[in-house]
């Protein structure tokens, strides 16, 4: 066993802070205390961030064990705790918080010991990346060069090492595909293998399912399924089956997408029993995601060079680190750790993706080995394409236009659908809009780096070479000097808008203002466009101009820079090429942008289109104001997406286990689907309870924490506490976190721990006596089958949030008929947390002194439903869950000023 690092270690949790001397004896301390103590010496620390809002300190500099884990083992994960790395280490698991401080130092000392050996599978570019982090002050830096061998002859760079990708050859149309019943069974059979018991409703769902994969039958639509598939049938294998059998027979490609990252993390690692062997996995399976997603190699680039300095260029250098052993580059939910971005400021991460659009594609050095192209290029050749809801939206609207539409599609969470259909169909024309597309064509004002430059800076051959493009471009700066530039958002405060679109957002701003309800709230305004005032509509119509005036501009150099590429001058050499011809791709989507813009504008002033819902908006965060425009969402959004996605597709498969009410654009479609229900296989009358709580009066946050207290305690943890308002959130985590801690039951919360929300989820599922508080986002992407999840609490109905465009739809589709669907259909989904497999049980927990029964077909018929008081909800808690161990049966004291029985 490798020795302990011999070095102080502070671990500050809500049960207490500890501190462990070099020499190994270990104390506890008081904030103060362990502050100065810190400040003097750095000690280590597990996960900085989390250790300093503990503390209650802005920010807590150190020797984080986390980031040497990153270094050690690039793109490898591990639950970012005590117990999550004793397990990955296959060290001893510290009992309590002074041996986590002497773990600290054992942890330490074992990563260390890693690096040595020769046959360390990360020592690739190892020690170049250490000393360039310990020319950046990197702390653990010395340590590492200590025991790392010096390489012997020169190592590849990254940009050298990483693998490039191949242009291929189209794939040939797939062929048609008769399954029959023997087919699908034998297909599920395999993947299902011998570790998986025999499931009759998920063998019915596999061959129903299979439908979508026959040859189609109609040139008006697809062949589509609509299924919903109770909790427990196994959904996934059931899919994957017949649509991994149909592209092995055809040649074609499925895509199989998703809303969460969870399950599509969860369906990549089903493939496995498909392709066992990992480089032919590689080929047939991709998991695709937004651009956004991945790692730019020429952001890194830049960031490594200067760009990034202090903290963030460390950040800067472990990313280069996970880049060398990444599977895909994915940066957001892939193999770089979800927790890794969050121990360096909060900016670093999104600053290393292409998230502003900036992407000079061909025209990039690393072209060859982006991570994102090389994603593209691997799903033209996949059977399985792994994707999300808006991104198969994309690129189904793209393949249609440049007639290579997705046939073949299967969308899980389907319950989702119309969601993610509202936000890839909507459109914005606000402040933090604008100026991006400004700073694409005009570059940022201040800092420009790299590329960063604008149109003219990446077409500098076309204005030095070609009279007529540098005339053209001219024409586009001045016009796009019409849009917002730094600084706006003061300026519209100040009433000193500059331009005509800043003109018309103040305009905007000053009507919501004088308007909307909740002004002194501090929290987002809107209102709809109703009898504008005429300054309103004349601001309108003079951006409109400036706006129409722009896409002009645009749409002359683009048919310019066309002309040259159609006839390459001497100059055009292959790096202006690319270059001409991405930022004519990039133009193009600008004047659409433009010409949607202009349409927006004519509302305003104008008649109203029914097909779509518009309203101003200012959004603001706990009173500081970050945006401001005017949007516009389709009233029914299924409606698009059955035309340009749905419509086009040879076969779509919609699943879910709580379709329920909710359309999912068949009834925009010319031919009929098929639908198939099958109920869980789970005995909810034996594993699950409802409990209606009627004695906790809403608003009341100490009675409600006090109600969480007193339910955790019963259950002795394993509890996702689920609230429809962040503000309640805090209150509630506030006055339990200490008290609950100090009994052995962490308590993490999303909107207040400094992690990610996956992490959290992580963090949760791998302590049983852990309770997790969060929002919407986890209720419905949450899946912690077993022990660590056993009781749900939900603080009371999640009603629609009033705003303008669900007051329309609601008016729309049946008023409170419409509410009192969506209502159930998050209950269902909240409930559906609950039981995971077979052998969970647990309580679902509605803290509402009025909840109306007809709501509660939400919950399977066959659980038992109760309306009780708080007392009897703890007492039957205890006794269904067998857990009356939170401090062995002892009552919680006081819990936010009431006191507990």
């Amino acid at each position: 066993m490798s020795a302990p690092l011999p070095y102080p270690a502070l671990v500050a949790s809500h049960a207490g802070i500890w501190l462990a001397g070099p020499d190994g004896r270990v104390g506890q301390a008081d904030r103060r205390e362990a502050m100065a103590r810190a400040a003097d010496t750095p000690h280590l620390l597990l996960n900085a961030p989390v250790t300093a809002a503990r503390l209650g300190y802005p920010a807590l500099s150190g020797l984080d064990v986390l980031e040497l884990f990153a270094f050690v083992a690039p793109a490898r994960f591990v639950v970012p705790s005590a117990a999550g790395l004793a397990g990955w280490l296959g060290l001893a698991m510290p009992a309590d918080g002074a041996a986590e401080a002497l773990f600290l130092r054992q942890a330490a000392g074992a990563l260390l010991a890693r690096v040595a050996p020769p046959d360390w599978a990360a020592r690739a570019g190892a020690w170049n990346s250490a000393q360039s982090l310990a020319r950046l002050g990197w702390g653990w830096a010395p340590l590492l060069l200590e025991r790392i061998a010096r390489p012997e002859a020169r190592e590849p760079g990254l940009f050298e090492s990483l693998r490039k990708w191949e242009e291929t050859a189209p794939r040939p149309k797939p062929r048609p595909v008769v399954q029959g019943v023997g087919d699908v069974d034998a297909a599920l059979d395999a993947l299902r293998g011998e570790r998986r018991e025999v499931r009759e409703g998920q063998r019915g769902y596999a061959r129903a399912v299979a439908h979508a994969f026959a040859p189609r039958l109609s040139a008006d639509g697809p062949n589509m399924v609509v299924a919903e598939a109770g909790t427990g049938i196994g959904k996934t294998l059931g899919y994957l089956a017949p649509a991994a059998d149909y592209a092995a027979k055809s040649g074609g490609a499925v895509w199989l997408s998703t809303f969460t990252r969870a399950l599509q993390r969860q369906l990549d690692a089903e493939t496995v029993a498909l392709f066992p062997d990992a480089g032919e996995r590689a080929q047939r399976v991709v998991v695709r995601k937004g651009r956004e997603n991945y790692l730019c190699l020429l952001n890194l680039e830049d960031a490594m060079q200067g760009a990034f300095t202090g903290r963030a260029g460390v950040f800067a250098h472990l990313v280069a680190r996970f880049a060398r052993y990444s599977r895909d580059g994915d940066m957001v939910g892939g193999d770089l750790p979800g927790w890794l971005p969050g121990l360096f400021s909060r900016g670093a991460g999104p600053a290393l993706t292409d998230r502003r659009g900036e992407c000079v594609y061909a025209a990039c050095p690393h072209y060859r080995s982006c991570f994102i192209e090389r994603a593209v290029r691997a799903s033209a050749g996949a059977d399985l394409v792994i994707a999300n809801h808006a991104l198969v939206m994309a690129n189904a609207v793209r393949g249609r236009a440049e007639g290579q539409g997705l046939e073949r599609l299967v969308f899980d969470e389907g319950h989702h659908l119309a969601d993610a259909a509202d936000g890839a169909f909507a459109l914005a024309l606000t402040g933090a809009e604008a100026i991006e597309l400004r700073r694409w064509l005009l570059g940022p004002e201040r800092n420009a780096r790299g590329r960063r430059r604008g149109l003219a800076a990446r077409l500098l051959d076309v204005s030095s070479y070609d009279e007529a493009g540098a005339a053209a471009l001219e024409a586009v700066a001045g016009a796009a000097r019409a849009l917002p530039g730094d600084g706006w958002l003061g300026r519209l405060g100040e009433g000193v808008p500059d331009g005509p679109v800043e003109a018309l957002l103040a305009a905007v701003r000053d009507v919501v203002l004088t308007r909307a309800e909740g002004v002194e709230s501090g929290f987002t305004l809107e209102t709809e466009i109703a009898d504008p005032p005429g300054a309103l509509v004349e601001a309108a119509q003079a951006a409109a101009g400036a706006l129409e005036r722009l896409g002009q501009a645009c749409a002359r150099l683009r048919a310019r820079l066309l002309s040259v590429l159609d006839e390459p001058p001497d100059w055009l050499d292959a790096a202006a090429f690319a270059r001409v011809t991405s930022a004519s791709d990039g133009l193009l989507l600008r004047q659409q942008l433009l010409a949607a813009w202009g349409a927006l504008l004519a509302r305003i002033g104008g008649a109203g289109n029914p097909a779509f819902v518009d309203w101003f908006e200012l959004v603001r965060h706990e009173g500081r104001e970050l945006d401001t425009g005017v949007r516009r969402h389709w009233l029914d959004p299924t409606k698009p997406l059955a035309d340009a996605v749905l419509a086009p597709a040879h076969g779509v498969v919609v699943t879910s286990a709580t379709l329920g009410e909710q359309g999912v654009g068949e009834a925009h479609l010319a031919v009929v689907p098929r639908h198939f229900q099958v109920a869980s296989p789970f005995d909810y009358a034996r594993q699950a309870r409802v409990l209606i709580v009627t004695d906790v009066k809403r608003g009341d946050v100490a009675a409600l924490a006090n109600a969480y207290a007193r339910l955790i305690a019963a259950s002795g943890g394993g509890t996702l506490g689920l609230f429809t308002a962040i503000s309640r959130l805090r209150s509630v985590h506030a006055r339990l976190a200490d008290t609950l801690a100090r009994q052995g039951l962490p308590l993490f919360a999303q909107h207040v721990d400094p992690v990610d929300a996956g992490t959290l989820v992580d963090l949760f599922r791998a302590d049983p006596r852990a309770s997790l508080f969060g929002t919407d986002a986890l209720r419905d992407g949450v899946d912690v089958p077993g022990e660590s999840l056993r009781q749900v609490v939900l603080e009371g109905l999640p009603w629609s949030r009033p705003t303008v465009l669900h007051a329309a739809r609601r008016a729309a589709n049946g008023g409170a008929a419409y509410e009192d669907a969506l209502v159930r259909r998050r209950l269902a989904q909240a409930f559906g947390r609950l039981i995971r497999r077979a052998d969970d049980r647990g309580v679902f927990v509605l803290l509402g002194p009025a909840v109306p029964s007809r709501l509660l077909n939400a919950f399977p018929p066959e659980v038992g439903i109760e309306r009780v008081t708080l007392g009897e909800a703890v007492e039957s808690v205890s006794g269904f869950i067998g857990a009356g161990c939170a401090g062995d049966g002892a009552p919680v004291s006081m819990i936010g000023g009431s006191r507990e029985a």
